[in-house]
């Protein structure tokens, strides 16, 4: 693995870990992916490199659990999150970007299988009920961002001056607003937001291309992304953008754990159950990237094992209808920007979900021609992005110029219930753009502004981003006034309207802020209490911790003894049972060093049992066998 960071003794040019001069600032590129997260940061060649936990892995499982024993405090994330998911589903949560930014009538029409119950917000974003607390999408989501905030802020000797989030290209206002809030409820300053695939584009070094024009098709866990960038000496310009938000890995895994459920006969199946179908899923659909069969064992409700074998045409059979539909958007994209497959320079893959051997045939044949996949695709996004934190903190002067585009179109309600367009989709951001509208009846003082967001013609068929109202319209005849209505997006894709009647220059403005977010009022309670409950926050998180791990140990033992408990005489045995039920009853306690201590306690007084069992293990595999055969 490349090494991340020089380390130089305190008081000499560097600080310990930081990988820049002293006069640059620390800034990350963050990946908030919907399977897995990472950050990445440049390093002092001017190269952009993941950041690893103290393990070594870059990917983050974007997996959060909520005690429900701990109430707030009790959250785990990351890989630790993901085992506890397994024996407790219920309180686990897992692929949450599906859910930013959405309401409950959208998630119930996506028709998820989820291991909990969701509800409507008062703000329409739909939360997660868990049995001890009620969450939204953003502040599932701030928990992992302040997961890799704190390996980044490890890594690099101190405190971020902002960081980079990457977002889906086909991300709508409600999405990116969420994402943006979740960003700010981590304690982090989001310097921008930017598309996956331009991100992408920007990892590939596509700059030094003097000219050319690139598809950049994009299948992550949960989103699937096509972008059309023109490059030309330092300039990236995205042409065109597509894609659908609902579609992704995630939908292979869940093909694939239906078809098995279905298989076993289980019609109404416990999350339990569902969840392990699930995982047994992924790491099926992950073994038929390298062979062609596998053999999939699951555990059934009566004690015995399902076991079925999985060929790699069987599984293509499941996914074909949803590999198919990335090509619709992928052909819309290129009909966006004028374009046919033979004029692309070339098409580079972004995304886990592109390692699936169907899905890099399906892209040859569509764009015909071979893909490029030289760099990771699940941590090309976080590198690309860590090149635009660089540039966008003045760290990078080499004036590489960024242009995106919007994803949808924005506009205004009319008369009838339709749709006036003021700025098309794939328009070049940051962007304003102007329209005049007149009064509809004589004398009227005041008008209703609806903005909302999509492509189709009526507006009971687009989001609704905003509704507020121009008053102090001097009475005039129908059609007379001159109201002119501004719209303002910014390089993140976020929207600002401004009304102003032209005779008398009343004027009214709002900053869109979709009704699937958080209010300001609310993120800023979250913060408050954060602040203000900082301190017992973090001894209640190492209590937490320390009592992942003992429930660990004490699952472990109850297992072996299952196992192999005819090991063990009457009294060794009642002895491993008082070691457990001693580190169940301290476990309790809210002291995280007497939990610690419990726990290495426990271990030795059971290294005798697992020596044991190591014995019978080995005896078993050498039966039938001479040492000669091991040699």
């Amino acid at each position: 693995m490349d090494v991340l960071l020089d380390i130089a003794e305190p008081g000499e040019a560097a600080k310990p870990h930081d990988p820049r001069p002293e006069d640059q600032r620390r800034v990350v590129g963050i990946d908030l992916g919907t399977t897995f997260s990472l950050a990445a940061a440049i390093d002092q060649k001017h190269k952009p490199r993941c950041i690893p936990d103290e393990k070594g892995r870059c990917s983050l499982p974007s997996v959060v659990y909520f005690d429900p024993k701990e109430g707030e405090n009790g959250v785990t994330v990351g890989h630790s999150a993901l085992a506890l998911g397994r024996t407790d589903p219920q309180h686990t949560v897992a692929s949450v970007k599906r859910l930013m930014g959405r309401g409950l009538g959208e998630i119930e029409a996506a028709e998820l299988r989820l291991p909990y119950a969701l509800e409507a917000s008062d703000g329409g974003m739909v939360r997660l009920k868990m049995q001890h607390r009620h969450l939204s999408p953003v502040e599932v989501s701030a928990e992992i961002l302040k997961h890799l905030k704190q390996r980044a802020e490890a890594a690099l000797g101190g405190s971020l001056y902002g960081a980079v989030v990457t977002v889906p290209a086909y991300f709508d206002e409600a999405q990116r607003q969420a994402t943006k809030d979740a960003g700010k409820l981590a304690g982090l300053n989001v310097l921008r937001l930017v598309n996956e695939p331009t991100a992408a584009a920007l990892a590939y070094g596509l700059e030094q291309e003097q000219e050319g024009t690139f598809a950049i098709y994009d299948l992550g866990g949960g989103t699937f992304d096509i972008s059309i960038l023109k490059l030309s000496k330092g300039v990236f310009q995205v042409l065109s953008t597509g894609g659908d938000a609902a579609l992704g890995g995630d939908d292979f895994d869940h093909a694939l754990m239906e078809f098995l459920l279905k298989t076993m006969g289980q019609d109404n199946p416990d999350p339990g159950l569902i969840q392990t179908a699930l995982h047994a899923a992924r790491q099926a659909k992950e073994a038929l990237t390298e062979t062609q069969t596998t053999t999939i064992t699951l555990p059934l409700p009566d004690g015995s094992r399902f076991h079925h074998e999985l060929t790699r045409d069987a599984f293509d059979g499941l996914i074909k209808k949803l590999v198919r539909a990335t090509g619709l958007p992928c052909r819309r994209a290129l009909k966006d920007a004028g374009l046919k497959p033979q004029d692309l320079k070339g098409v580079v893959l972004v995304g886990g979900s592109t390692r699936v051997p169907l899905v890099r045939q399906f892209v040859a044949d569509l764009f015909k021609q071979a893909p490029y996949a030289d760099l990771d695709p699940d941590q090309v996004v976080a590198l690309g992005a860590a090149h635009q934190a660089d540039l966008l903190a003045g760290n990078d002067r080499s004036g590489l110029l960024l242009l995106d585009v919007t994803p949808l179109s924005l506009g205004l309600e009319t008369m009838g219930g339709m749709v006036e367009k003021v700025i098309p989709r794939n328009s070049p951001v940051p962007t304003a753009r102007a329209q005049e509208f007149t009064t509809f009846k004589d004398g009227q003082s005041a008008m209703a502004i609806h903005v909302v967001q999509g492509e189709r013609e009526m507006v009971n068929q687009c989001r609704s981003l905003a509704r507020f109202e121009l008053r102090g319209i001097p009475p005039m005849t129908a059609g007379a006034a001159r109201i002119k209505i501004t719209f303002q997006v910014d390089a993140d894709g976020l929207l600002t309207v401004a009304a102003r009647e032209e005779t008398t220059g009343v004027e009214q403005s709002i900053e869109v802020k979709p009704s699937y977010g958080l209010t300001d009022d609310e993120i800023e309670t979250m913060l408050r209490d954060a602040l203000e409950h900082g301190e017992a926050d973090v001894q209640s998180r190492l209590v937490s911790e320390a009592r992942v791990d003992a429930e660990r140990v004490i699952h472990a033992i109850e297992s072996a003894l299952k196992q192999d408990g005819d090991l063990l005489n009457p009294e060794e045995r009642a002895g491993v049972d008082q070691a457990i039920e001693t580190l169940r009853q301290v476990a309790q306690l809210d002291d995280h060093q007497a939990i610690q201590d419990q726990v290495q306690s426990t271990d030795k007084a059971t290294t005798f049992f697992a020596q044991r069992r190591m014995d019978r293990n080995v005896r078993a595999a050498m039966t039938g066998h001479k040492v000669d055969d091991f040699a």
